[in-house]
């Protein structure tokens, strides 16, 4: 990936043309010396992070948008350490981030009701999957979804589990992970392969000559701060207000049926469902099946309203 300056990259994401007020590309001066600069810049009081987001919504405000992005640009580092095992620049990737830091200060509407946080974490997240599965030749099956969840669950789940090592899985760990994340044992293998390949801690992560800093010299913290803690409350909050909003699409037996099967931490079965509703199993099913269907369209309606399409 060609390295680009934060502004050329602003440009490129927000269509705002600037004069330099922005940090330099993340590989100048190496990453530790990024890392410190993006500690280093003050937080923004809610008030003033509304005042600046009207100015950028109303008034294209290049000023106010440098300031909302500069606030936020510990978030974007954050976030892309969590993809740091997956063989790629951390430079790039938290380049990536920006982009999307920086399409969320221009889609951000400050009188929806939440963070600027909260809004641009879905977008940095975004961004970064798209990268992360586009540049990673290895991952071409990744294309269908429960790939993709595999893809970038399998290091979580393994942790969860206790496995740390990047060997290759014992059969009983194989099939945990199959459990866990609910796939066959055979990509949880070779899935395991492939992210295992590139993950090395001794892998140099600076481009730049004068600093050879290793991945295992970089790993942050686990625990997040309490700016991330606020904008993964924030964004469940949403996630639940927009499944809220999305449920009142279905009709009312069909709300029943779906948060009894799938909305529950014991669903209720067909034979259940059959007696209590007095309708045959396979009606149920029908139910079901065509009320996932219009929840699908409702929560992507949901979806576009809060974030707009990812472009």
């Amino acid at each position: 990936m060609e390295n680009k300056s934060s502004k050329n990259m602003l440009s490129r994401s927000v269509n705002f043309s600037l004069s330099g007020g922005l940090p330099a590309s993340v590989n100048d001066g190496g990453i530790s010396a990024y890392i410190n600069m993006v500690k280093n810049i003050p937080h923004l009081t809610p008030q003033e992070e509304y005042d600046l987001a009207v100015k950028v919504q109303k008034n294209h405000d290049l000023e106010a948008a440098e300031k909302l992005i500069k606030s936020n640009l510990f978030l974007v580092v954050a976030t892309a350490f969590e993809y740091k095992g997956y063989g790629l620049p951390i430079s790039d990737i938290i380049s990536e981030g920006n982009i999307g830091l920086m399409k969320a200060v221009k889609k951000f509407d400050p009188d929806k009701g939440f963070k600027l946080s909260t809004y641009a974490l879905w977008w940095i997240r975004a961004t970064i999957n798209e990268f992360v599965l586009s540049s990673w030749s290895l991952v071409k099956i990744g294309t269908q979804a429960a790939q993709k969840k595999l893809f970038f669950s399998l290091k979580k789940i393994k942790a969860k589990l206790g496995i740390y090592h990047d060997s290759d899985l014992t059969p009983t760990e194989v099939k945990d992970v199959a459990n866990e994340l609910d796939v066959s044992e055979d990509d949880v293998v070779e899935m395991n392969r492939r992210v295992s390949k590139d993950s090395s801690l001794n892998k140099v992560i600076s481009d730049d000559d004068s600093n050879t800093t290793e991945s295992l010299n970089m790993l942050v913290a686990e625990t997040p701060n309490s700016e991330e803690i606020t904008a993964d409350d924030e964004m469940r909050t949403l996630r639940t207000k927009m499944l809220t909003e999305a449920m009142q699409s279905l009709n009312p037996r069909e709300q029943v049926i779906l948060t009894r099967r799938r909305l529950t931490e014991t669903p209720a079965t067909l034979d259940d469902l059959s007696v209590e509703l007095k309708i045959s199993k396979e009606r149920v099913r029908q139910i079901e099946n065509r009320a996932l269907e219009k929840l699908s369209l409702a929560l992507l309606k949901e979806k576009n309203k809060y974030f707009g399409n990812n472009q």
